[in-house]
């Protein structure tokens, strides 16, 4: 055994048999939000992408379907316009609210929720990406179901660019919610009966004018997260439309939109550690 003189050695050998004694090696940076959501929203893009076609179609005919029906109640005005912006935005609510609640909760009771925990994605990021994928599937469907409104019930295609802004605010409270009921019911069932009773709500308060309802159901369509995109999208329908008002609900929408997003990284916090 020969000894060799520390004055031989280079100083990185040095440098590396002292690295132990110092110390722990420092752990790789957490990932951050925008890339990791990035990376969850491709993912689920590429995954949900072989349920696009049956989806687009299940959730444009339904919309267009109560479109048809309600022309024989409703001839135009304040009424049409209802029932045109109401349609469309329930293309969103069929997808967000009530197709995100059922993806979570089978996520959780599959144990998916396993998978992300162990990664290093920050929570948010797991909701929005999937929220966001999901919701990208609505705007062909919405776009479809508002240009057949309006040529159904005799309404201008003015301003329908305003469906720029009302998909993703109104999507984003709808995904919120939905993804909150999805990872707060104890079973997939529930979650499954929670979306549809959801989406059910946004039909009946969203499409129906709101002039026909009573003083109770109209406060309860003040709490749906959906209204005040199908109030933003109708007011856009009249002759000078009103755009402090149209502005003013899509705020709404959109603070909403947080608080739901919000809720639903609380719930998947929340279900992650259970």
């Amino acid at each position: 055994m020969s000894v060799v003189p520390a004055e031989v050695l280079p100083a990185g050998a040095l440098a590396a048999d002292e690295t132990p004694a110092t110390g722990a090696a420092e752990l790789a940076p957490r990932a951050r939000l925008w890339p990791s959501l990035c990376a969850v929203y491709r993912a689920q893009l590429s995954r949900a992408r072989v349920a696009r076609i049956p989806l687009l179609f299940v959730a444009t005919f339904q919309s267009v379907g109560i479109m048809i029906l309600m022309r024989g109640v409703v001839d135009g005005g304040d009424e049409a316009r209802a029932v045109v912006a109401g349609s469309s935005v329930l293309v969103v609510a069929f997808v967000a609210l009530n197709l995100l609640a059922q993806y979570f909760g089978q996520l959780r009771a599959s144990g998916g929720l396993d998978h992300y925990a162990t990664l290093p994605v920050p929570p948010a990021a797991v909701v929005l990406g999937a929220a966001g994928a999901y919701a990208s599937f609505t705007v062909p469907g919405t776009v479809v179901t508002a240009v057949f409104g309006c040529v159904l019930f005799g309404l201008p295609l003015t301003h329908l660019w305003v469906l720029i802004a009302v998909i993703p605010l109104a999507g984003a409270a709808l995904a919120g919610l939905g993804a909150a009921l999805g990872l707060l019911a104890p079973r997939p069932e529930l979650a499954t009966v929670l979306g549809q009773l959801g989406m059910s709500a946004a039909l009946l308060l969203g499409v129906l004018p709101a002039e026909r309802m009573p003083e109770v159901v109209r406060f309860a369509r003040d709490l749906l997260p959906s209204t005040y995109g199908v109030e933003a999208f109708a007011r856009t329908f009249g002759e000078s439309p009103d755009w402090a008002f149209v502005l003013g609900d899509l705020a709404v929408c959109g603070v909403v939109g947080v608080v739901s997003l919000a809720a639903a990284t609380w719930a998947y916090r929340r279900a992650a550690v259970r």
